[in-house]
């Protein structure tokens, strides 16, 4: 493999294991490379959902075998995880971890060189991601079109409320109409401006502008009651709620 691109960023990484013998060698083989920093460790994938909520994260080494909650059901579990690097001593998890588009699959015990190598990977993968996301955000337009039938139609994004997933296809909600696009949320996601459209669950992606008032686990825009994943409020609250919120 060749040489990542040289990034100043140090990738924050999550170090998820009920083997405290195994986290502690996970934490000393990070330490030992520039371009990653531990940014915690968790004994459980409960643990895990609680860090992550309150905590960024951009790498997970991750352990597939645990009580309760595997790694591969955290990573089901969690609507956008971080990138992952599965680790284990079970070699029968490496296709199940790729289903779920983990950089890599570290077999225990974990050599150094491997674990470099799987470093690199990841440090290349969030290059790429991140300019991809920059490039998307330097020519982004106030506006989008939809193919409808046989032609295109022209939407303004700032006219959305919000989008609903239909597995290949989304449904774009407005306030006097809504349109089908054959395109994953995913991809859509990374179309529209990210300080505008938030996920409030792993079905919705909602305009905050248009959030009239949030009630428990629901959220309401207009006449529209839309669900709040209990794992997204907690970020939905800190990042758009707080920081505008008068008569504390």
């Amino acid at each position: 493999m060749g040489d990542a691109v040289q990034t100043n960023k140090a990738l924050r990484c999550l170090v998820v294991d009920d083997e405290p013998i195994a986290r502690e060698g996970m934490v000393d083989l990070i330490n030992n490379v520039d371009f990653l920093r531990v940014a915690g460790t968790c004994a459980s994938a409960m643990e895990a959902i609680s860090f992550l909520q309150a905590n960024p994260a951009d790498l997970l080494f991750l352990d597939v075998n645990m009580p309760y909650l595997s790694g591969l059901d955290l990573l089901e579990t969690l609507e956008k995880p971080p990138l992952t690097i599965l680790t284990t001593a079970y070699s029968e998890y490496a296709l199940e971890g790729f289903r779920l588009q983990v950089v890599d699959y570290l077999l225990k015990p974990v050599t150094f060189k491997r674990f470099y190598q799987a470093a690199l990977k990841a440090q290349q993968t969030f290059q790429e991601k991140e300019s991809i996301q920059n490039t998307v955000k330097e020519n982004q337009s106030p506006f989008l079109y939809v193919k409808q039938n046989d032609g295109f139609q022209k939407i303004i994004w700032n006219d959305i409320l919000y989008v609903e997933s239909m597995e290949n296809y989304v449904k774009i909600i407005f306030t006097n109409k809504q349109l089908i696009a054959h395109q994953t949320m995913i991809s859509l996601e990374e179309m529209l401006p990210k300080d505008t459209f938030f996920r409030i669950h792993k079905s919705f992606l909602v305009n905050i502008y248009h959030i009239d008032s949030i009630s428990g686990g629901r959220i309401f825009v207009g006449t529209h009651e839309l669900p709040l994943s209990r794992y997204r409020k907690e970020e939905l609250l800190q990042s758009v709620v707080y920081k505008n919120l008068i008569g504390r």
